[in-house]
């Protein structure tokens, strides 16, 4: 268990602009466009306090991780397709996804050469190498693990699948929560264990699914924390409503979310 302290003098203390100078353009993928709108706003709140120009390209779709995760390869080349017009223009391209941005690391680069042959899909592989989850962003870019953010709660992580095994993003959200002024840290138990929602798999296994977010949640509230965290907010979703239905008394909140709140904010 990790706790942190806030002073009236740290935590309004000026954060510096690491990011002074970097245009970040927002993958805020669909379905935290659709679904979820206020993760994708505190990642711009958050990059534009540490210093980032922030854009959003218009253009950017589902990025077809959709199709992919249930076999249909040739119907997510055109989204693989319109990620590259859209981004390709950035040299930094910051999502709140795990799942997405793994998508785009390990999926684009072999359904572009399965549709349109190596030069695109070498394109596709140099944009993909400038995709960056937030918590990597923050880290391995502007080199920062405070970011200026209170947040006087118990919270406890739930690193989603996609996010350790595909994205790859390691201890670097714990880094981040672990700076936080105010924020205490609860261990989870078996935390490594997926929550059941594995994006098509809750669709085809519902049964087995709802058990394994059972187990999941159960976990969670025996940790004694008022938020679950994660970087995938489906995840999150999934887990939510089984504490939802079991009246836990535990919100789910996106991590960016939590890294965007400081001292003040409601």
């Amino acid at each position: 268990m990790t706790t942190t302290t806030a002073t009236t003098a740290t935590v309004t203390k000026a954060v510096g602009k690491p990011g002074a100078g970097k245009t970040v353009a927002l993958f805020a993928t669909c379905a935290n466009d659709v679904m979820f709108p206020q993760t994708p706003v505190a990642v711009v709140k958050l990059l534009e306090r540490l210093g980032c120009k922030v854009e959003f390209p218009e253009e950017q779709t589902c990025c077809g991780q959709i199709f992919t995760n249930t076999g249909y390869y040739d119907e997510a080349v055109g989204s693989v397709k319109n990620f590259l017009k859209a981004f390709e223009p950035y040299r930094y391209i910051v999502g709140p996804s795990g799942s997405c941005v793994g998508s785009v690391r390990h999926q684009h680069e072999m359904l572009a050469r399965r549709a349109a042959g190596d030069a695109v899909a070498n394109r596709v592989a140099a944009v993909a190498a400038r995709t960056y989850d937030i918590s990597e962003f923050l880290i391995d870019v502007l080199g920062v693990t405070d970011v200026g953010a209170y947040f006087p709660h118990k919270v406890t992580y739930h690193p989603t699948c996609h996010s350790q095994r595909v994205a790859h993003v390691g201890d670097r959200p714990y880094q981040l929560l672990k700076a936080v002024r105010g924020l205490t840290l609860l261990d989870l138990p078996d935390a490594n264990t997926c929550c059941g929602f594995g994006g098509t798999f809750s669709l085809k296994n519902p049964d087995v699914s709802v058990t394994m977010a059972g187990d999941k949640a159960r976990n969670v509230a025996s940790t004694g924390a008022e938020y679950l965290v994660a970087g995938d907010n489906l995840c999150l979703l999934n887990i939510g409503g089984v504490l939802h239905r079991t009246n836990a008394g535990i919100t789910p909140i996106h991590i960016a979310e939590i890294l965007a709140h400081t001292e003040g904010d409601e």
